[in-house]
């Protein structure tokens, strides 16, 4: 199948198809032409890809951990160092988390300082 055909049997766009090709994580043959041709396990690579995705891993993760990948789920096999590769992951969100944790603590504190100088200069105005 071609990318358009693809990209209307996943939902992704066109040039998300090409990137994840740039990023090795399909792998098309090429027409004479030199169009792309996509076999069926194609599909549900890009379902897989998207559901990673979702996950919050990278392009990067993804193609290291993509071998390791079955099912529409997906599922992972154990691989090595598949699980070293997702903790790490983790670790990296779990760390955006705390920094954006402390980011709003700060921002409400700001805020509520902000807005009890307003009231009492609101009050002495009057």
């Amino acid at each position: 199948m071609l990318i358009g055909d693809l990209s209307r049997r996943t939902g992704v766009r066109t040039h998300q198809l090409r990137y994840y090709e740039a990023q090795g994580l399909l792998r098309p043959e090429r027409r004479a032409s030199g169009y792309r041709e996509y076999t069926e396990d194609a599909v549900l690579t890009v379902h897989q890809i998207r559901k990673l995705l979702d996950a919050g891993l990278s392009t990067e993760d993804i193609a290291y951990l993509l071998p390791c990948v079955t099912g529409p789920e997906p599922e992972l096999a154990p691989c090595a160092e598949l699980v070293d590769t997702m903790r790490q992951r983790l670790t990296t969100i779990d760390e955006q988390i705390d920094t954006l944790t402390r980011s709003r603590r700060a921002l409400h504190h700001y805020i509520e300082t902000t807005e009890r100088h307003a009231r009492e200069t609101a009050t002495a105005d009057a």
